[in-house]
């Protein structure tokens, strides 16, 4: 089951946005990330209230059901048209293997992201968050727990936790994660500007997401 932990989400702004459907009724995820979205939706909601949220990647369905955080009316009901608004939501609970699925889509789509921003880091970068993203390492079975690495503007401070949390400035990895590759995409995000510490930190909870299988 994900987590209903309150925490500070990390979204990804889609380019384009998926079509996806509330119990039914038709909604665009303008947002997404391993933990929740942000979706455009008809009517009003209220926090708490909960749905299903449903939309499609390579064909399948990925389904979770979602609570709404936060909700905002941006168009009122006038004439023939009906109430729009925009909702944060978190995945509490997946509908059969969703989790794997979204981990799938969620590597796919930040590992395009940061491939783009190439020119604002180094190739090396690129190719250390990618690291992030393989499963089945063999010090997976024999290393618990998690990496918080915090950056005060000058140095960066690495403490050992069970918490899977991302900090607001820095990134929190599973422990197996190699070094010499989180030594580099420390010096990654020193230099990423705001866009990209968020695929960082997205690709951080997909670390943290693999630990906890």
């Amino acid at each position: 089951m994900v987590t209903n932990e309150r925490r500070r989400f990390q979204r990804m702004k889609l380019g384009k946005p998926l079509l996806g459907m509330m119990d039914g009724q038709s909604a665009l995820i303008l947002d997404i990330g391993m933990v929740g979205a942000f979706i455009e939706h008809y009517g009003a909601m209220m926090t708490g209230d909960r749905f299903k949220l449903s939309f499609r990647w390579k064909g399948q369905e990925i389904a979770f059901v979602s609570e709404v955080r936060r909700s905002n009316v941006i168009r009122p009901a006038q004439d023939s048209q009906a109430t729009v608004s925009h909702s944060a939501v978190e995945f509490i609970e997946p509908v059969g293997d969703s989790s794997t699925k979204l981990q799938d889509m969620m590597a796919t789509f930040v590992g395009r992201v940061l491939a783009a921003q190439k020119a604002n880091a180094s190739a090396d970068s690129s190719e250390s968050v990618a690291i992030l993203f393989q499963m089945g390492d063999a010090r997976r079975s024999r290393t618990h727990g998690f990496l918080m690495y915090e950056w005060d503007g000058k140095k960066w401070t690495c403490t050992p936790t069970q918490a899977g949390k991302q900090p607001r400035n820095g990134f929190t990895v599973a422990a197996y994660e190699d070094e010499e590759d989180l030594e580099t995409l420390c010096r990654a995000w020193e230099s990423a500007d705001e866009q990209g510490r968020t695929m960082i930190r997205l690709a951080a909870e997909l670390s943290v997401n693999s630990a906890k299988k």
